[in-house]
């Protein structure tokens, strides 16, 4: 856990350079995290100020052929936000298939602390097992932002999907309305609550938490407009790529590269 916190803090100054593009002092390249406390704050009436990254089109790209379900990510996402036990803004799901193409998804504790163990409940022999993690999909088109009745969950200029704690009332109609289940009832502030790609991580010029501590790669994040960006270059190779649920027209930000059908 000390490993993931020191990479959490760790600064990295190429991808400040690509993405701020000189728009912030060269005195903020070197930041420290935000607190829960501060991310709150940050995120509250966020409405109010304009966003340095208007025109800035981001995207986060999964990687399932990476991904060997070690929870880091799930790891560093608690630790950067505080997640109540039993709650999770990024979770990692296990797919195994047996050899009757049957298929069991399970996701103990939110993968917090890998997969480690087999499972002993299955029959038959096991043909293939993969791990997706799961996080908001940051939709072009969110449904959540559509329902809420006192515009709590509301879409900054460049693209993120937030929510005011301030406004919030916890009626949990955005969290009916994400086809994806990724919000939820945050049990100590009585607020919906999820994932938000580190925006105030972002907005400094850092990247998400969960990217920085990935030991394999299969997390990435960057700007659509750059195109030297790693998600730009991902995006224009023939992978196969593709989003959760296309047909609910939310059009996530959200990419994956070798989803498998059994995903849902």
């Amino acid at each position: 856990m000390d490993r993931i916190r020191a990479e959490i803090n760790n600064d990295r100054r190429a991808f400040i350079k690509k993405v701020l593009n000189g728009t912030i002092a060269g005195s903020l390249l070197l930041v420290i995290p935000a607190g829960a406390s501060e991310v709150a704050e940050q995120l509250s009436g966020m409405r109010a100020e304009q966003s340095i990254f208007t025109k800035k089109r981001f995207a986060f790209i999964v990687d399932v052929t990476r991904c060997i379900g070690c929870g880091s990510c799930c790891v560093a996402d608690k630790l950067e936000y505080n997640v109540p036990d039993g709650n999770y803004r990024t979770w990692v799901e296990r797919y195994i298939i047996d050899d009757e193409d049957n298929v069991y998804v399970d996701s103990p504790d939110g993968g917090l602390g890998g997969y480690v163990e087999p499972r002993k409940d299955i029959p038959h022999p096991v043909r293939d097992t993969f791990f997706v993690p799961k996080l908001c999909n940051m939709c072009k088109k969110p449904s959540c932002v559509q329902v809420c009745p006192v515009g709590a969950t509301f879409q900054t200029e460049d693209g993120f999907v937030l929510i005011d704690k301030e406004r919030c009332v916890g009626c949990g109609y955005c969290i009916q309305a994400c086809p994806y289940s990724v919000r939820f009832l945050n049990p100590e502030t009585k607020t919906a609550d999820k994932c938000t790609w580190c925006y105030h991580r972002v907005r400094k010029g850092l990247l998400p938490a969960c990217v920085n501590v990935c030991p394999v790669g299969a997390r990435k994040f960057g700007d659509l407009d750059d195109h030297e960006s790693e998600v730009y270059k991902i995006l224009h190779l023939p992978h196969v790529v593709s989003v959760l649920k296309p047909g609910m027209g939310n059009k996530p930000a959200l990419h994956y590269v070798g989803l498998r059908r059994e995903v849902v």
